[in-house]
């Protein structure tokens, strides 16, 4: 149970929840592990199949109380919603901003500013803890050209000239991605981002994990009350999650790009696990999607401090914290939406 900017998120999947005069009361099994008063919250969301008692649905949509459910996985499955949808005002106000080209701008700087610095640390922590097996001058060489990078990104006055900065910066990031890579290079090397379809097996786990991490900010957007759909930098589309595409961004360096990383370097997938089809593709076997999964379940449970909220959050809450943030925002209580800036 962790309470995060006036939600409460219930992260273990045998809890169930009910109602106590004018208190959400957490019990396991018939055990009370915790009680939070309604008035102190905004949103309830949990995870698991567990369930929520009929009378608090029931207190939580006359309150205007968003109680969302997830799979364990954290999946997004339902919100309970009174007869007045609570988030009506906010999606406005989204829908507002994501058709004026100067808010868009300026909410699209946040993302990608977030984004390179965490590329940059990424690089920079790799040279600090593995300086005798490292080029530590390229490394350090590209994360100065990536330095010069954000002070473009402030300066920027278009989209277009957002997403030709994003993307140089990219490149430079990947340019070096294959040095990180420590064990296993004989099986996996990595000379360059590919997708649709992935042809070889690092670019199998970064798209395997990014879809991981994109359904992640979709279940955060929509249990902030956002629409995960609109987007500041990804176009709209049919059937994209344009905003979790955004929110992502920021994340994928130090959660998901660290993480494949790791999977490698740890001897946690090997080159045996991975197929190829005919037309190039490399695919996952069975068994290494489900240590990938498995591994993807505790690196969200790990703890960290969040940089901007300067408290204590699991890994796999950063995506909510987020989408909480960039609601504030959005609402007008915060002044400019402050990025996942990892330290």
């Amino acid at each position: 149970m962790k309470r995060l900017l006036n939600t409460l998120y219930i992260t273990s999947s045998d809890r169930y929840l009910s109602l106590d005069g004018e208190n959400v009361v957490v019990l396991c099994g018939k055990t009370e592990v915790g009680r939070v008063p309604l008035h102190n919250l905004e949103a309830i969301v949990t995870y698991g199949f567990t369930g929520a008692s009929p009378a608090l649905m029931g207190a939580c949509a006359k309150r205007n109380i968003g109680l969302s459910f997830l799979s364990g996985s954290g999946r997004f499955l339902a919100r309970v919603s009174g007869e007045v949808r609570g988030n009506v005002l906010l999606r406005k106000k989204q829908y507002a901003l994501s058709e004026d080209e100067t808010s868009s701008l300026d909410i699209a700087k946040s993302f990608i500013t977030g984004k390179i610095f965490n590329g940059r640390w990424v690089l920079e922590r790799a040279t600090r803890d593995h300086a005798m097996r490292l080029n530590t001058e390229k490394l350090k060489r590209v994360s100065a050209q990536m330095k010069n990078s954000l002070r473009a990104v402030q300066d920027c006055s278009s989209m277009e000239t957002l997403r030709g900065i994003e993307g140089e910066a990219a490149s430079l990031y990947f340019s070096v991605f294959d040095d990180l890579i420590l064990q296993q290079k004989e099986d996996f090397s990595f000379t360059g981002r590919n997708r649709r379809p992935p042809l070889d097996a690092v670019n199998a786990l970064l798209s395997f994990v990014y879809t991981l991490l994109a359904q992640m900010n979709l279940s955060a957007l929509e249990t902030a009350g956002l629409d995960p759909y609109v987007g500041f930098m990804h176009s709209d589309r049919p059937g994209r999650a344009s905003l979790a595409l955004d929110l992502m961004e920021e994340l994928r360096p130090v959660l998901a790009d660290r993480f494949v990383i790791s999977l490698i370097n740890k001897r946690i997938v090997s080159r045996s696990g991975f197929s190829q089809k005919e037309n190039g593709a490399v695919m996952m076997d069975e068994d290494t999607r489900k240590a990938v999964l498995s591994s993807w379940q505790a690196r969200k449970q790990e703890m960290i401090r969040h940089p901007f909220l300067d408290e204590k959050v699991e890994w796999g809450m950063t995506p909510y914290a987020q989408a909480l943030l960039l609601t504030r925002y959005i609402r007008g209580d915060l002044d400019e939406y402050p990025p996942f800036m990892w330290k």
